[in-house]
């Protein structure tokens, strides 16, 4: 019989060996686990039994999920004592499964992610476009343009309206440019092109908040500072990864010009 339980000490070893069968996917649970400074593990969850882990799930102010058919059931028993999030995601398959379980009780979703292309480049597969475009950390003077970049991707992307000008935004936004987590690219000393380092792990590096500003679009700034930013992080990393809503045709094809390959599915649940 399955069990659910916060991870512990002895526990740990085998749920990251589960999460990294698949690190392009799980990369945001094995970054919680290895990276972040939180004391007690209580929103990390274990589904195991007697022949091993079946799940494991991370479970604060958005629900990600990677597990096996058989461990779903518990993990929405458990999730139903301890709900709240704001957000569901994880594999498409097992993010559907695990939804219908829930959707008799749960709050209805107001934005339905059905399918986000997750992809990943190596230095096997990069394509590097031409130097006309100058990549670099981002500066802290910058951090106000850069949070209206950001906030106007959120918008896009995921369907509701985050204020650059609220100060736990910007300061948020200023403290990864304080941590090297944000780069950006530019032309004539202008910022066209503006992404973040998310989560990683020893196999990959998760970009986010991929933006080019629209009066600057379709004159190749986006895949030659693209392109260069994953030259840069390849140094450090084996791969570069990133997800994309399916229907962005715009965006999916820029990451096929820098040479990223389709290697999974996502869905994400907002409410």
């Amino acid at each position: 019989m399955i069990s659910v339980q916060p991870i512990t000490r002895s526990t740990q070893g085998a749920a990251l060996s589960y999460l990294r069968r698949d690190p392009y996917l799980n990369v945001f649970i094995i970054h919680a686990l290895l990276h972040d400074r939180t004391p007690l593990r209580s929103d990390v969850l274990v589904a195991a039994d007697e022949s091993g882990v079946a799940g494991v799930a991370y479970c604060g102010r958005q629900l990600a999920i990677a597990a096996e058919t058989r461990a779903l059931a518990p993990f929405a028993g458990y999730y139903k004592r301890h709900r709240g999030t704001t957000m569901m995601v994880g594999h498409r398959a097992t993010v559907r499964a695990f939804w219908e379980l829930v959707r008799p009780w749960h709050a209805q979703p107001r934005l339905v992610r059905e399918r986000q292309l997750v992809m990943m480049v190596d230095r096997a597969t990069l394509r590097l476009d031409d130097a006309r475009v100058r990549v670099r950390h981002a500066r802290t003077e910058e951090a106000a343009t850069i949070a209206e970049s950001s906030a106007a991707m959120i918008r896009q992307e995921l369907g509701y309206r985050a204020s650059p000008a609220s100060a736990g935004f910007s300061a948020g936004v200023r403290r990864m440019i304080e941590k090297g987590l944000w780069w950006v690219g530019t032309f004539d000393d202008e910022l066209c092109f503006c992404c973040n380092i998310g989560p990683w792990c020893e196999n990959t590096v998760q970009l986010q908040g991929v933006w080019t500003p629209p009066h600057l679009r379709r004159r190749g700034f986006a895949s030659a500072a693209l392109s260069a930013i994953c030259d840069r992080l390849l140094a450090t990393s084996p791969s570069i990864s990133l997800y994309v809503n399916d229907f962005n045709d715009a965006a999916v094809a820029l990451y096929r010009r820098a040479g990223f390959r389709h290697v999974g599915d996502f869905q994400t649940i907002l409410f």
